[in-house]
């Protein structure tokens, strides 16, 4: 069975998918519809204890992919299960690419970092390893807990590849006035978010990555700035695919907070494989209170096009309530 997570880790994270419905020479079109039951017990009384179960259309997204010269560009537009309704705009952006290895992309993107980039298409189990968006402030590239707006510019060597972003702070425009209404003040409300990635795949089966965030959160208009680590390797060897991730996050006049996680993905046949994975993650807020994961999700290609993941989870949080999770995840993509 194709490994989703190495379909992934290309052109620092900018693109969608390495496969697609080609519409002519300057146009292909792919996507995917997800959906999922599951139910999560969580030990305790009170409120957010007990059963909750959940089913339904979690996510349909379909991505129109350009080419045209020197040119490429993405258009994502999606519908996931955030809260909100209709149609959105994932991604969108352009890329001009010279014959010297480096490129620019504007526009809609998502990070480069981390080892669970992306849609669901793009995971081996349910789950994501610090939890689902990003409460926990690990998620780096989950591109269903926001994109960024930006610029990026790129060197491709033949081993290795640098892009530095500079971005937009979360949710406003660089310049944006800021009024009595909104709680940040103008003290930073001009200072950009910057992303460095590096990737290195000189060695056979082996994909290295990292690098480091910097995001200037205007909103508590305090000058908060958190600097968040991540290194990364996946390796392959015979149908087992390894990986690690550490992240560190290091807020201005907060403690540090760490994560990792590890995960073997093994492909039993050509439609059958399991994924294994433990992750570890400190709660917002706290440097000292765990949460600890161990998952563990079968996965079967019902066709070349629909796969299905069948996941149990177990945390263990420190001082707080245990949780256990089952779920089943259809994925159609196209």
């Amino acid at each position: 069975m194709k490994n989703k997570i190495l379909a992934m880790l290309v052109a620092f994270g900018l693109v969608g998918s390495v496969s697609a419905i080609e519409v002519n020479e300057n146009l292909s079109i792919n996507g995917f519809i997800d959906g999922s039951i599951s139910q999560t017990d969580t030990d305790g009384s009170g409120v957010n204890t007990g059963k909750d179960a959940s089913y339904g259309l979690d996510e349909v997204e379909v991505n129109f992919l350009f080419n045209v010269g020197s040119v490429s560009g993405e258009l994502h537009i999606d519908s996931n299960d955030d809260g909100a309704t209709g149609l959105d705009i994932e991604q969108a952006h352009f890329t001009y690419s010279l014959e010297n290895g480096i490129s620019v992309t504007v526009g809609r993107y998502g990070s480069a970092l981390g080892l669970e980039r992306e849609d669901p298409a793009g995971l081996s189990t349910v789950s994501r390893a610090y939890g689902n968006g990003n409460a926990s402030g690990f998620n780096l590239g989950n591109i269903d807990a926001g994109a960024v707006e930006g610029i990026t510019l790129s060197y491709a060597a033949e081993a290795w590849s640098i892009g530095v972003s500079i971005e937009n702070p979360a949710g406003h425009d660089l310049g944006d006035a800021w009024t009595s209404s909104n709680p940040a003040t103008s003290a930073g409300s001009n200072d950009a978010n910057f992303e460095v990635a590096v990737s290195y795949t000189g060695v056979e089966n082996l994909t290295v990555g990292g690098g480091i965030f910097i995001e200037n959160d205007v909103k508590k208009g305090s000058g908060v700035e958190t600097d968040a680590w991540n290194i990364n390797a996946t390796y392959s060897v015979g149908k087992a695919l390894l990986g690690a991730e550490y992240t560190e996050l290091s807020p201005t006049g907060s403690a540090d907070r760490d994560a990792f996680l590890l995960l073997v993905d093994y492909d039993v046949s050509d439609k059958l494989g399991v994924a294994v994975r433990y992750s570890q993650y400190n709660q917002a807020g706290s440097a000292t209170q765990e949460n600890d994961t161990i998952t563990v999700a079968p996965n079967y290609a019902i066709t070349e096009s629909l796969g299905a993941i069948l996941e149990y989870s177990s945390t263990d949080v420190d001082s707080g309530n245990d949780q256990d999770l089952i779920a089943v995840e259809l994925t159609y993509t196209f």
